[in-house]
C-alpha cells in the first residue's frame, strides 16, 4: 500500500468514527479538480488535496451535504496525524496533508527502490497474453503497425507493472493473396533490380505495384492466383522463392523491434496453422458449429446476432480463422494464460466477437479480450508520398530523424555527430511512440511531424527535456545521484513544492488505473501534468542558490520527480536523455 492510500484509509477512519457508522469507504475520496470553482458547489484545488463529497451520507432529514461536511470539521478536529487543516466548501469535506510528512514519507518510500515505485502486485501473477504487431510479410510496415505496437507493448509493461505475468506474442501473416501478388509483380517487374539493403522496404514497394497493376486487370489477377496455388504446394520454384523473400520481410520487422526496444516472447506465422485450419474445419462441421452453405463453410452465428462468417469461401480458398482458430488453441496449450488479449484495430471489432464465439462454442476456457485503437492520418489527408495511402514506418523515421539531427546540431554545434545522431535518433523514436499513445485508443490520431517534436505541449520532446533539466540541475550541483539522508523536509515550504509532493505521491494510484484500464494515454497525460508543475517551479524557486539546508531537500525533491519520469516514461517504452 503506498503513502497516499494509507493517508486516505486513516482519513476514511476518523469519518466514520465521527459518523459512528461504517458510511464511507476510501473510493468515495476524489481530488478537487485543477480548476473548478468553489462557488459553483464543487470542490476546489486551493481547498485541500483530497475531498470527501457528502451527498451520499446525507440520510437524516433535514441535514444538507453542505452542513454535514460543516459538521465533520467540528468533529474531526486535528484528529488525522497526517492532516494539516480541514474544511468545508458547500458539499464537499476537504483535507490538506501535511507537506513535511508528505514530503519525508514519500521521498524516503522512492529512495529505498526507487526503480519500484509504482509498482504493485494487483495482477496476483495472473498470466496474461498480448498479440500484438502481426504485419504482413511483403507488405509496408506502416504508422498503423507503429501505433498497434506502441500501444501494445505499453500495455504489456503496464499490466507487468501491475503484477501480471505477461506473455507478449506476435502474429505474422506470411501467407496469402498478398504474398501472391508481391511474387508475380517481382518475376514480372523487378526482375533484374537489385533488392538494396533494406530488402523489406523494397518488397514492400514491390507489393504496390503489384496491388496497383492487379487492380482492374483480369489477366493479371489469373496469374496471380496461379502464383498462389503454385505456393501452396510447399515445393517448387515458386515456394522457394516464397521462403526467401518472406525472409527479407522477418529481418526487416526483426530490425524495427530492437530499434524500438521491443521484445516478444514468442512470434507466430500463420503458414504454421493453415493445413491444420484446414484438418480442423471438417471436425467442426460434424459438431455443428460451422455448416456448409453454397459450397463455403461458414459459422452462422445469427442467434448471438454477430451475423455470419465465411470461414472457406466456395473455391476451398481460406479466410482468417481458418489459422485463427487453430492458433489460439496453440497459444492456450503452450503458456495456458488466463486471459489472451488481442491488439488489432477497431475495423476488426466484429470479426473478432465472432472468432470469440466460435472459440466459446469450441470449449476455449481462456478469456478472450480484443483491445481495439482507431486509425492514424497525416494533416493532409493522404497518407503517403510513396505509395498514395499509407507512410512507412522507414519514411516517418526519416522525416523525424532529418528534423531532429538539424535541430540538435543548432542547440548544440560543440557536440560530436555521433552524440547529435543518437540524441536526435532517441528524440525521434520517443516522439513517434509518444503520438501513438499520448491519447485514448478510442481516438484517431493526426500525426504532425512537426508539433510532436515542439518543447512546449503535449509531446515526448517536452517530458525528455524536462528530464533533461533536473539532470543539469544535478550536474551543477556534482550531484547526479542525491540521497535524501539527513535531509530537512521542513524546508519544503513552497506552495508549488507541496503540489509537486502530491503530484509524484499519485503515481501509483495512475499506474494501477492504467493497469485497469489498458489504457497508457493516463500514464502521458499524468507525466504532462507533472511536467507542467515541474517547469513552472523550476522557473520560480532557485534550487542551487538556495541555503544548504533548503537546497538540500530541493536536491530530493527533484530526485522523487526524476525517478518518476523515468518510470513513467519507461512503461511507455520511451528512454530517457541526459541532456537535450
Amino acid at each position: 500500500m503506498n503513502l497516499l492510500d494509507n493517508i486516505k484509509k486513516e482519513i476514511i477512519e476518523a469519518i466514520n468514527q465521527a459518523l459512528k457508522q461504517k458510511l464511507v469507504k476510501v473510493s468515495d475520496l476524489v481530488y478537487p479538480p485543477a480548476f473548478a470553482k468553489a462557488s459553483a458547489g464543487k470542490p476546489d484545488k486551493k481547498m485541500g488535496d483530497i475531498s470527501l463529497p457528502c451527498f451520499n451520507i446525507s440520510k437524516e432529514p433535514g441535514k444538507s451535504p453542505a452542513k454535514i461536511a460543516q459538521n465533520l470539521v467540528s468533529d474531526l478536529g486535528s484528529t488525522i496525524s497526517a492532516v494539516s487543516s480541514t474544511n468545508a466548501v458547500g458539499p464537499y469535506l476537504n483535507f490538506k496533508i501535511k507537506t513535511n510528512i508528505l514530503a519525508k514519507e514519500l521521498i524516503t518510500e522512492i529512495n529505498k527502490k526507487p526503480i519500484e515505485y509504482g509498482k504493485n502486485k494487483s495482477g496476483k501473477k495472473k498470466k496474461v497474453m498480448l498479440e500484438y504487431s502481426n504485419a504482413n510479410t511483403h507488405k509496408e510496415y506502416h504508422v498503423g503497425h507503429l501505433r498497434n505496437i506502441s500501444y501494445g507493448d505499453a500495455v504489456n509493461r503496464i499490466l507487468a507493472a501491475n503484477g501480471f505475468k505477461t506473455i507478449p506474442v506476435s502474429y505474422i501473416n506470411d501467407f496469402g493473396i498478398h504474398v501472391a501478388k508481391t511474387l508475380w509483380a517481382l518475376n514480372e517487374y523487378f526482375k533484374d533490380q537489385e533488392p538494396g539493403d533494406n530488402k523489406g522496404e523494397f518488397l514492400a514497394q514491390v507489393y504496390v505495384k503489384g496491388a496497383q497493376e492487379s487492380k482492374d486487370n483480369q489477366v493479371n489477377k489469373r496469374m496471380i492466383e496461379g502464383m498462389m496455388k503454385k505456393i501452396e504446394t510447399g515445393k517448387g520454384e515458386e515456394y522457394k522463392q516464397w521462403q526467401e523473400t518472406r525472409e527479407w520481410s522477418i529481418v526487416q520487422f526483426d530490425q524495427i523491434y530492437k530499434e524500438l526496444d521491443i521484445e516478444f516472447e514468442h512470434i507466430f506465422y500463420e503458414s504454421e496453422y493453415i493445413e491444420a485450419g484446414k484438418k480442423l474445419i471438417p471436425k467442426l462441421v460434424d459438431k455443428g458449429i460451422l455448416k456448409e452453405s453454397q459450397g463455403a463453410i461458414i459459422a452462422d452465428l445469427e442467434e448471438y446476432d454477430l451475423g455470419v462468417l465465411v470461414v472457406l469461401r466456395s473455391d476451398h480458398t481460406a479466410t482468417y480463422p481458418v489459422a485463427d482458430i487453430p492458433l489460439a488453441r496453440a497459444k492456450q496449450k503452450k503458456y495456458q494464460a488466463d486471459t489472451s488479449v488481442y491488439v488489432v484495430d477497431v475495423a476488426q471489432t466484429l470479426y473478432f466477437k465472432q472468432l470469440f464465439k466460435i472459440l466459446e462454442l469450441m470449449g476455449h476456457k481462456e478469456e478472450l479480450e480484443h483491445l481495439a485503437y482507431e486509425f492514424v492520418k497525416l494533416p493532409g489527408g493522404a497518407m503517403s508520398s510513396r505509395t498514395g495511402n499509407i507512410v512507412s514506418y522507414e519514411e516517418l523515421k526519416q522525416k523525424l530523424m532529418d528534423k531532429t539531427v538539424a535541430e540538435t546540431k543548432e542547440r548544440h554545434s560543440d557536440w560530436s555527430e555521433e552524440k547529435i545522431k543518437a540524441t536526435a535518433k532517441t528524440l525521434a523514436l520517443s516522439a513517434m511512440k509518444f503520438e501513438m499513445i499520448k491519447v485514448g485508443a478510442n481516438q484517431i490520431i493526426t500525426f504532425d511531424i512537426k508539433k510532436a517534436l515542439e518543447f512546449s505541449g503535449y509531446t515526448a520532446a517536452y517530458l525528455l527535456y524536462s528530464v533533461a533539466r533536473i539532470n543539469s540541475i544535478f550536474k551543477k550541483a556534482h550531484n547526479t545521484q542525491h540521497v535524501a539522508h539527513n535531509i530537512n523536509f521542513e524546508k519544503l515550504t513552497e506552495k508549488s513544492e507541496h503540489r509537486l509532493l502530491l503530484q509524484v505521491a499519485k503515481y501509483p494510484e495512475i499506474v494501477k488505473r492504467a493497469g485497469k484500464s489498458h489504457d497508457p494515454s493516463g500514464i502521458a497525460r499524468y507525466l504532462f501534468e507533472l511536467a507542467q508543475e515541474f517547469n513552472d517551479y523550476y522557473h520560480s524557486v532557485s534550487v542551487l542558490k538556495a541555503e544548504k539546508d533548503i537546497r538540500d531537500a530541493r536536491l530530493a525533491l527533484l530526485q522523487a520527480i526524476q525517478t518518476v519520469f523515468k518510470n513513467g516514461l519507461g512503461l511507455l517504452g520511451i528512454v530517457t536523455l541526459e541532456e537535450m
